[in-house]
């Protein structure tokens, strides 16, 4: 007998009927007859009696139909597992960053590829922000976003995206007619961050800690609204990714200045564990991750 005959059977019992055994298997009447027949004549013995119209199994038949069950069971278990091994249906991935400004594009991201993969667990670890490439080491995360790359055989690095850091004024700032900024400007300014420590600012890390320059003042402000509408007020100023900043431009009262004469510009890399045999499914979200922000999100 063939995969085939036990789906029949099964089908023919399971849905009480010839006329619902044909819609659910899409055969013909005279398809689904011919099988049955099929089935009957290698087995040397009838599957069901037919009496009143109705379709009874025979004891034979009992028994077909008990490994019929067993039979595909076993075989939709396999499927599912194969396609687990080649798709990576079912898994996780622990993701970080190396600043908390990232968390608020990146959640958007993975909602988009939870659709597609629904039984892949996607989970933000927060607590290895600021030191991702560490905990990548350790093993607590598998996957770190992160733009300053260390050099370490055991870390492989997948670039993401190239963006632009610009310096976010009122209209009404002192530096609102430069056309860009240098590390000397600085020295009497109010500097509102994200977070520290203060060597995960890119506008220190590339401009102010090479020159030597401290700011007057340093406000960490985690909320990124928060700092906008102080830098509305003239109470600050704020660096951020050009294209993040493009939405806040419309309708109000700042204006975003280039850091130094070239500009300030980054790329952003998917740090992986170079050694380590990753599921199909880390592939996918990587490529995900890649055309999703450069193509639909348009960064540059």
């Amino acid at each position: 007998m063939e995969i085939r005959h036990l789906r029949l059977i099964k089908a023919i019992v399971e849905e009480g009927s010839i006329t619902k055994a044909i819609d659910k298997l899409h055969l013909t009447q005279s398809a689904l007859s011919h099988q049955l027949k099929e089935a009957e004549y290698q087995l040397g013995t009838p599957v069901f009696l037919r009496t009143n119209k109705k379709l009874v199994l025979t004891k034979a038949g009992e028994k077909i139909y008990e490994l019929a069950n067993e039979i595909l069971d076993k075989l939709s278990q396999t499927e599912s597992q194969i396609k687990q091994m080649v798709y990576g249906e079912h898994g996780e991935i622990r993701i970080s960053t190396e600043c908390f400004s990232s968390y608020h594009w990146l959640p958007p991201v993975l909602k988009q590829f939870h659709l597609l993969y629904p039984n892949v667990e996607l989970k933000i670890v927060t607590e290895a922000t600021h030191i991702p490439l560490q905990k990548l080491l350790e093993n607590t995360i598998d996957i770190a976003i992160i733009s300053d790359q260390i050099k370490d055989n055991n870390i492989k690095y997948i670039e993401l995206f190239q963006d632009e850091m610009v310096m976010v004024i009122s209209e009404n700032h002192a530096w609102a007619n430069k056309k860009y900024v240098d590390a000397e400007d600085f020295i009497d300014e109010h500097l509102l961050i994200h977070s520290l420590p203060m060597e995960t600012v890119t506008v220190h890390q590339f401009l102010l800690a090479p020159a030597k320059v401290a700011p007057k003042k340093i406000t960490p402000l985690p909320l990124t609204e928060a700092s906008l509408e102080m830098v509305k007020a003239d109470m600050g100023v704020m660096s951020m990714a050009k294209w993040a900043l493009l939405p806040h431009l419309k309708n109000n009262p700042i204006r975003a200045i280039k850091i130094g004469k070239n500009g300030l510009k980054r790329k952003h890399f998917i740090a992986i564990r170079e050694n380590e045999q990753y599921p199909d499914y880390f592939y996918h979200f990587i490529t995900f991750l890649q055309n999703e922000i450069n193509l639909q999100w348009n960064i540059q």
